[in-house]
Order: C-alpha cells, then sequence, then structure tokens
C-alpha cells in the first residue's frame, strides 16, 4: 500500500496550525510559503475535505474536520518520533496542559513522580489560561488539562482532583491580617488585586457580590508572583485559590493569606478531557496516579470555618 503522504507534508500541517498562518510556519521550517501552500492542499486533496479556512486579520484557523484530523497527525508524529529514535513497545505520550497560575504549584511534582513510577512515558507541558487549555483539548493538542472547574464546557469530561479555598491576601501588619477571617464587606473597603485571566477575574469578583460597597479594582494581573508582590508593597488586598503558603514574595515582603468568612463558592481542581481521551492507557494511568497524587492533600484536616467578622458601621 502506497502511503499518500511524507513526513515533511505532516510536519509542515503541524507547523500551520502552531503557528496560524503559511508565513509562520514558512519561517519555522525555513521553507517557501509556496511548498506550506502546496502541503495543504495536498493533504486536504488526500483527505477529500478543507483542513484550514483563512480567516482575515486571523490567519488560518482549522475546521472542525482539521481538528480532527490534527489531532490524528500529532499523535502520528509522536509515534514516528519514538520508532525513529530507537524506541522499543508501545509508545506513552501525554500531552498535559496547565493552567498557568496553578501549574507550578502542582505540575511539575506530579509529573515527575508519574514519570518516575511509569518508566517509558513522556509528559510534556503546556501552560496556558482556562479559555486557551479549552481551544487546545477541542484542538487535539493536549490530551489532559490540569485547572480549576470554573467555566469548564459540558463537552469535557471531569475528574474532581481536589477542592480549592479562596482566601484574601494581605500585607503583613494590615489592620485586617489578625482577623480569624474577613468578609465581603471588609475586602470591598480595600483596593482589590485581581489575576485578570480569563474566567479568573469573573469568579474572583463574584466573591465580592454580596458586598454592600462598591469593589474597586485597583490593578490587575496574569501572575501570582506580580500579585504577591503587590499586596506585599501595599497595593491593595488579594484574592486567590492556589494553595500557597504564607512567606516572602520576591523582594522579601512578606505577606499573609486569610480566610473569607462565611460560605464562598468553592470548586475543585480537576483534570478535563475529551471524551474518548481515557481510551488510552497511559491516560487512564495518569488520572488515577493524580487522584491518588491529591487524595492525601484532599483528606488533610480542612481549615476551621472562618465566622464572619463583626460588620463595621460605613463611615459618616
Amino acid at each position: 500500500m502506497n502511503i499518500p503522504l511524507t513526513f515533511r507534508q505532516v510536519e509542515i500541517l503541524l507547523a500551520v496550525a502552531a503557528a496560524g498562518s503559511t508565513a509562520g510556519a514558512s519561517r519555522a521550517l525555513n521553507t517557501s510559503q509556496p511548498s506550506v501552500s502546496h502541503a495543504i492542499a495536498r493533504c486536504e486533496e488526500v483527505f477529500g475535505q478543507k483542513l484550514f479556512v483563512r480567516i482575515p486579520g486571523r490567519g488560518m484557523e482549522l475546521t472542525p474536520f482539521g481538528q480532527h484530523k490534527l489531532a490524528q497527525l500529532r499523535e502520528l508524529e509522536s509515534q514516528a518520533r519514538w520508532v525513529l529514535g530507537g524506541g522499543e513497545g508501545t509508545p506513552e505520550f501525554l500531552n498535559l496542559g496547565v493552567f498557568s497560575t496553578l501549574g507550578p504549584r502542582y505540575a511539575p511534582q506530579l509529573v515527575r513522580r508519574f514519570m518516575d513510577s511509569r518508566p517509558g512515558a513522556e509528559v510534556r507541558l503546556r501552560e496556558g489560561d482556562l479559555q486557551t487549555l479549552f481551544d487546545w483539548l477541542s484542538e487535539g493538542r493536549i490530551d489532559l488539562a490540569l485547572l480549576y472547574d470554573f467555566g469548564v464546557p459540558s463537552d469535557f469530561a471531569i475528574t474532581p482532583l481536589m477542592a480549592a479555598e479562596p482566601y484574601a491576601l494581605l500585607p503583613s501588619g494590615h489592620r485586617l491580617a489578625g482577623l480569624p477571617g474577613v468578609s465581603a464587606e471588609d475586602l470591598a473597603q480595600e483596593p482589590i488585586i485581581l489575576v485578570n485571566l480569563p474566567h479568573s477575574r469573573g469568579y474572583f469578583l463574584s466573591l465580592q457580590q454580596n458586598a454592600r460597597y462598591p469593589v474597586r479594582v485597583a490593578h490587575e494581573t496574569g501572575s501570582i508572583e506580580m500579585l504577591r508582590s503587590m499586596v506585599a508593597n501595599g497595593f491593595g488586598a488579594g484574592l486567590l485559590a492556589t494553595d500557597l503558603p504564607d512567606g516572602a514574595c520576591y523582594d522579601g515582603n512578606p505577606v499573609v493569606r486569610v480566610p473569607l468568612a462565611g460560605r464562598p463558592p468553592r470548586h475543585q481542581i480537576a483534570l478535563a478531557h475529551r471524551g474518548d481521551a481515557l481510551k488510552r492507557p497511559v491516560i487512564q494511568a495518569f488520572t488515577a496516579f493524580a487522584a491518588a497524587f491529591f487524595a492525601p492533600r484532599a483528606e488533610a484536616p480542612a481549615r476551621p470555618a472562618a465566622p464572619a467578622p463583626p460588620r463595621r458601621q460605613p463611615p459618616a
């Protein structure tokens, strides 16, 4: 049986999908744009359907068929690299997406322990915000995503791992830092620093929806460490859900975490995947390993529920 496509043509397709344009793929592969366009045309001829659509101002985007076919070609590329690199047996590749604010806390240790327990498995990490992870799952660029379970589209399956409790972050010596818990009213009287990533911003603002005062968003950032340093230097109070200990920021100034009073909405740290992903043994194994990895943390004694502090009267 003749193979109608070359590895080079597959490589070009993957490069176009990654770059979002024929020009970007041309630069990445050091080849001409006509060669890229010819490879796309040849592949679409073989498959009998369009793989890409060209959208003015946005470049080349995958069609639904293209998303499905490119996911298969990525797997083919992984297997080819394994075989040509001298690998034996069945290759075990796993592309894991991690939410950029959550990943550093858990992903490196989780992946290292998994690969140590399963010789021959290779896990590739990719960071992104929640919307980017959803897009990558849909396109087949990643097999699993480690994320918070808010805003997850209904067509993805979720494996809950551990509850995430939101909290306030305050500079050392702040008037609220010694309280057993802070209320929405207390925080609404402070300038607030938010994580401004897609879905995250709305979630943290929802924690303040019952406050009697309008929320004053002083600063927004996509970096947890920038948020922590801004809090430590008195720019405002922060809201976070990633479980980080009290301590010094990069510049040496300390921050203090304080529970939120009442019953703030809680979400889960979870693995998200497409419905058919668990057919692969390596994904089944990683999902089970992640559940065991998070189990001791999930079963640890919960912090005492913070009572609501006495309400302060609004200033006259």
